[in-house]
């Protein structure tokens, strides 16, 4: 479909290019890494002052597992405990961590009036798939059985994430239904990779290959997947579950330039035709990456505000 950049997203395109930044399938996953940590202090917006960040180190059969709690200022319940999100950076799975989305981190907090655990998965290729699955799962599991200590109530706990966190959400809520637990009120899935097939349309137009170009989509699966037959595990690719029956309400957010884009938008079809409550916000003149670019992008802070109103909206 046609694609057009609004003003402010190809004003922040074109000072990418014209800023000659090495493209990520040139550079090894350490360069990469480093580079997109230094590219977020030109992005981000100022980060809400928050009353309590905690750092967390929840513990897993491959180690402990770092995580950061955001607690806001004014929760929406006063009884000692408050709803949570369990938030999955975005990143391809091979970059990205808790500095790189603490800002949208603490808005979420202050949107959505609610915690946020924001948890940092192993990554790949270090730690191949299904790794960052497994901590994602046993992240969320962790937090759930100690919900009370950490002043959360487990019966309003959802979960969420960017891109490869938006798989992870994808895959932990199917794996919640299945039965590895916990109940959880809702999910949130931020332009998410749901099929390692990619063979979307999205995937091939030209207009869509924007900041993550197809080219590098490639370069992130080859440093997750062991083979091709990992494409095919629910896991990895979470559409190719057998049901999404049963999966808990969910909110999925799509750009228009961007790869994701048709996977993402006919996840969330799917998941309607399954029964499931579902939301959905297009942003049709954005690409891939825009959710944390709020100090560029002013559709960036709506679409935080947007998704706190959401998950207000969950109990």
């Amino acid at each position: 479909m046609p694609v057009v950049l609004d003003p402010d997203a190809a004003a922040v395109y074109r000072a990418f290019l014209e800023a000659g930044r090495p493209a990520y399938e040139t550079l090894t996953a350490p360069e990469a890494r480093a580079d997109y940590a230094r590219a977020r202090f030109a992005t981000n917006p100022e980060p809400p002052d928050l009353p309590h960040v905690t750092e967390l180190a929840i513990p897993a059969p491959q180690g402990a597992i770092p995580a950061r709690l955001y607690a806001p200022k004014e929760p929406r319940r006063h009884d000692g405990v408050s709803p949570a999100l369990v938030f999955f950076h975005g990143g391809g799975w091979v970059i990205g961590d808790l500095d790189s989305h603490d800002v949208v981190c603490r808005q979420l907090a202050v949107e959505g009036a609610l915690i946020v655990i924001s948890v940092d998965y192993r990554l790949a290729p270090e730690h191949k798939f299904p790794a960052a699955a497994d901590d994602a799962i046993a992240a969320t599991q962790w937090i759930a059985a100690n919900a009370r200590e950490l002043g959360i109530d487990a019966a309003c706990l959802s979960i969420g994430g960017d891109s490869a966190g938006g798989n992870l959400a994808a895959v932990v809520a199917l794996a919640a239904r299945d039965g590895d637990g916990p109940a959880l009120a809702g999910q949130v899935l931020i332009y998410p990779a749901v099929d390692f097939a990619m063979t979307h349309g999205s995937h091939s137009e030209p207009e869509t290959s924007v900041l993550l170009t197809h080219s590098v989509i490639r370069w992130f699966r080859d440093h997750y997947l062991n083979g091709a037959a990992d494409i095919h595990d629910w896991r990895a690719s979470p559409a190719r579950a057998a049901s999404l029956i049963g999966l808990p309400p969910a909110y999925v957010l799509t750009a228009g330039a961007d790869p994701l884009r048709d996977e993402g938008a006919e996840y969330a079809e799917r998941l309607r035709q399954a029964g499931v409550s579902v939301a959905t916000r297009h942003y049709p003149g954005q690409f891939h990456g825009f959710f944390t670019m709020g100090k560029l992008l002013p559709q960036a802070n709506i679409a935080v505000r947007e998704i706190g109103s959401w998950l207000k909206g969950l109990g």
